[in-house]
């Protein structure tokens, strides 16, 4: 059996919702309590985080990495560099690939080439129909013996109406979890910014704000009508969040989640075409950010992902309306949060409830926790320290990032999976 007793940290608390001085003791991979002032366990190792903070390892929900079929824009040999670097210890990977994760033999690929590559862990979801066309739904049951642990169209919203009450009705009998994208597709379709002042002005093709709250309704209804597991990808505009506060005032087994560029990145980010804040969905505007932070707050959304999608440079290099959607994050998503913290808007508690904590009791994970028995999955922080974003810096294959150039707080110092140490910053 091995130890590691981390002392003088800053112990960032999920659970407890606490933030506190003090020990944390790892025997054989696994948390094993928190030594008191007056204890002096033995232990193999003993880390000094020198006032620095100690929390869970981020789960990050819904990563894009590009194995099969898009290896040139992300390899999972890149993708676990960039997670151990960002603090992130578990990845949730998308199935929007070429060809489409819709069936056993290619998830087990993608297995396979996680295991071989990645230092992190790596739970992959499988889609919800085949190729994601919104005609036929998967075999959830033959996906979900394969490894899946949820099952998504990405943001190809089913159309058919029939057709996703029917897959849905599947994934209930099993139990499986859904994860929609709740966007209305027609008035969506060829959209890359949110209607308002700023879209007329430059002349972008724009979609409403209701787009998604008419999205969100439609699959409230569904998930009344079938009684599904569901998560919301993402949630970010403040007309959606009255549905979502319904639907789970109606006791739905209904989350939601949202990514951190648009909980700290407005549609006036984009300025003059910049294609690297070019998202799906398209930035807000700032009343719609700060209220989906506000929401974040009262836990209404739970989940913040990094929404991670590697795009290469000819994608991004392009018209704005023509360029592809998108951006990196597993390295800028702690940093970014880190916003968030500094400018009182949440505490560091809070963010680690919404990166590691939700998502884990979502999936049925043991980890997202500093409880006793819970693996030890841990990244060591400084959320003060302060540096200039370089995208040719970051370990992921593409550089594709809204944050390069731009003065952030928050530098990853060491990253444990189990126990064991996978990065630690020189």
């Amino acid at each position: 059996m091995s130890s590691i007793l981390f002392t003088n940290a800053r112990l960032i608390d999920p659970e407890t919702l606490s933030d506190e001085t003090g020990s944390l003791l790892v025997r054989d991979g696994a948390i094993a309590g928190r030594p008191g002032p007056d204890d002096s366990p033995a232990a193999d190792t003993v880390v000094d985080c020198d006032g620095l903070c100690l929390a869970p390892g981020i789960i990050d929900l819904g990563v894009k990495v590009g194995e099969p079929g898009e290896r040139h824009q992300e390899s999972f040999r890149t993708a676990g560099r960039a997670a151990a670097k960002g603090g992130v210890t578990t990845m949730i990977t998308r199935p929007d690939t070429m060809p489409a994760i819709d069936n056993p033999e290619t998830l087990e690929f993608v297995l396979r080439r996680a295991q071989a590559d990645t230092p992190v862990n790596v739970l992959p979801m499988g889609t919800l129909t085949k190729g994601r066309e919104g005609r036929e739904m998967t075999e959830i049951g033959f996906l979900m013996d394969a490894g899946a642990v949820a099952f998504t169209d990405g943001d190809h919203v089913t159309r058919d109406t029939r057709v996703l009450s029917r897959a849905l009705t599947y994934a209930r009998s099993l139990g499986a979890l859904v994860i929609a994208h709740p966007q209305d597709p027609g008035l969506s379709r060829g959209a890359s910014a949110t209607a308002g002042k700023f879209a007329s002005l430059r002349g972008l093709p724009d979609v409403s704000p209701m787009a998604e709250r008419m999205g969100l309704d439609r699959d409230m209804a569904l998930v009344e009508m079938t009684g599904v597991r569901y998560h919301a990808d993402q949630i970010t505009t403040a007309r959606a969040l009255p549905a979502l506060e319904r639907a789970k005032a109606n006791g739905f087994d209904v989350t939601a989640g949202v990514s951190i560029h648009h909980l700290t990145l407005n549609e006036l980010d984009v300025a003059d075409y910049r294609t690297f804040f070019k998202l799906t969905p398209p930035l807000r505007s700032e009343d719609d950010r700060q209220a989906v932070v506000e929401a974040v707050g009262t836990g209404l959304i739970d989940i913040i992902c990094s929404m991670h999608t590697p795009q290469d440079e000819e994608s991004k290099r392009l018209p704005f309306e023509e360029a592809a959607s998108g951006a990196v994050g597993l390295e800028t998503l702690l940093p970014a949060a880190m916003r968030l913290y500094h400018s009182g808007a949440l505490s560091l508690p809070q963010l680690f409830r919404a990166m590691a904590l939700n998502p884990a009791t979502r999936l049925g994970l043991a980890s997202g926790r500093l409880a006793e028995g819970a693996p030890a999955d841990l990244v060591l922080f400084d959320p003060d320290k302060p540096f200039v974003m370089d995208r040719w810096s970051l370990e992921s294959k593409s550089k594709n990032t809204p944050f390069d150039l731009q003065r952030m707080q928050g530098r990853v110092t060491g990253t444990w999976l189990a126990g064991r140490e996978i990065y630690r910053a020189a």
